[in-house]
């Protein structure tokens, strides 16, 4: 019987496999931020144990750190202890640390992929769940706890059960407007927020293969938001076109030995998956959520829908995400109003999502009342975007043009919304107080955000009127 991608991943990292028991597999890749690594540090201090293989190891900051003047003093004290503390860890246990002033800081999830860090076939842990964002390079990538990014820092190993594999197929092409956001919000939303709990996904099929790998990794970062352990999409010339050159990328006679290998990996025709899911991407349209997870999610021109239009199972929360969000049933998503829009995190704050956001943004200024910020992923994403004139449009128009981190994502900086502002967010997340105390989000693509920047309201973003002129 042939073996899916999933499964030949794991099988080439198992150390120790025992009946009935977890097995334990090698971590090719350890990434660690100032957020869930500093506990992870004291109990190896406490061990009197070392990191096992800090060339196996990276550090950055991203979660907690202000995204304004990084030469002022910290306000949050707290965010100033878990910055300072993972410079000393870094620098007792001999790990590379791109600190807030290296010109190689950005989201851990962004800055791997674009050093070439992150490769086919490997397997990629950090203390946050949407290390999912990795497995679009067909790469087995999932978020740990702090006990076990310990664990990992001693032993370079993690104790793990063995997953349930699902493939889902995207059939037909991607609409022309609709993008990587808005085919993974509109698969969540029709099968639910967990219905992938306990498997690994593999993406699959026309739409898939015809993505970027910016969009590759927006659709594999949402994977935890279906409740999937992992997703992976198989490694393809579209990968290896991405990596190649990239600063960590194998070099020379290394890179054809490395290409020969990568393009063994992909499911054999015969591979069992244990389930298998079909969805069809021609009738997706631009997506909006309207609820406190994602899955409560609508097409742009649908309403709101109330808790009578759901299976019983589902109506108490709905009826408790209403009530939330103070949004009334059969109330169109185009007349919902918004006083914030968030473009940038793991999931869309890539060079390719500023691009898009840009189109829309240029030649327009931002609703009166309206608060907009972009912030790029990376440094090396801002670098590129100011060289491209993007930065400029951005600005000109009313936007706030950040330094590189995970920024408006999650109430763990400064930059947090107000109670009661409604938010379009290029997130991942829309849980109650996710971006701040009683503030509402509404899950966007980087495009549905900008134009709605600009209208102070959801629009289609497909009947935008595109100003042609200098930047984009």
């Amino acid at each position: 019987m042939g073996k899916t991608l999933y499964e030949k991943i794991w099988d080439r990292h198992i150390v120790v496999e025992q009946e009935d028991q977890p097995d334990i597999i090698y971590i090719d890749l350890h990434l660690i931020h100032e957020v869930t690594s500093p506990q992870a540090f004291d109990g190896l201090r406490l061990a009197n144990r070392q990191v096992r293989r800090p060339d196996r190891t990276l550090a950055t900051m991203d979660h907690a750190i202000p995204t304004t003047d990084r030469s002022l003093p910290f306000e949050d004290e707290i965010a100033a202890k878990q910055v300072e503390a993972l410079r000393k860890n870094c620098q007792v246990f001999g790990i590379e640390l791109f600190d807030l002033f290296s010109t190689k800081q950005g989201i851990v999830h962004i800055i791997a992929p674009e050093l070439g860090l992150t490769q086919p076939g490997q397997t990629i842990v950090c203390g946050d769940s949407h290390t999912a964002t990795h497995g679009a390079f067909g790469t087995l990538a999932f978020g740990i706890g702090t006990s076990e990014v310990e664990h990992v820092l001693a032993t370079q190993t993690l104790k793990q059960y063995k997953s349930k594999t699902m493939a889902v197929n995207f059939n037909g092409e991607l609409p022309i407007g609709v993008t990587a956001k808005d085919l993974i919000l509109a698969l969540i939303g029709q099968y639910g927020h967990d219905f992938a709990t306990g498997y690994v996904l593999e993406y699959r099929g026309e739409a898939i293969r015809n993505l970027t790998m910016e969009e590759r990794m927006t659709v594999c970062n949402m994977s935890i938001e279906i409740g999937a352990r992992a997703g992976l999409i198989a490694p393809d010339e579209t990968t290896f076109k991405y990596l190649e050159g990239k600063e960590y990328a194998p070099r020379g006679e290394e890179w054809q030995e490395a290409l020969e290998d990568w393009r063994e990996l992909k499911s054999d025709k015969d591979a069992q998956f244990d389930r298998i899911v079909d969805f069809d991407c021609s009738v997706i349209e631009p997506q909006v959520t309207w609820g406190t997870n994602p899955g409560l999610v609508a097409s742009v021109n649908a309403a709101v829908p109330g808790p009578e239009e759901v299976p019983e199972e589902k109506r108490r929360m709905v009826e408790s995400a209403l009530a939330y969000m103070d949004l009334a049933p059969g109330t169109a998503i185009k007349d919902i109003e918004i006083n914030t829009v968030f473009i940038g995190s793991c999931t869309n704050g890539r060079i390719q999502d500023l691009r898009e956001a840009a189109k829309v943004v240029n030649g327009y200024q931002v609703a009166d009342g309206v608060r907009a910020l972009v912030v790029p992923g990376s440094q090396s994403v801002k670098q590129q975007a100011e060289s491209e004139g993007l930065a400029k449009i951005f600005t000109d128009a009313g936007f706030e043009w950040r330094e590189a981190g995970c920024s408006m994502c999650l109430g763990m900086n400064p930059d947090i919304a107000k109670p009661g502002d409604r938010i379009a967010s290029t997130s991942n997340r829309n849980f109650e107080g996710r971006q701040g105390r009683d503030s509402k989000s509404h899950l966007v693509s980087p495009s549905m955000a900008a134009a709605a920047a600009i209208e102070g309201r959801f629009v289609d973003v497909r009947q935008w009127p595109i100003k042609i002129g200098e930047g984009v």
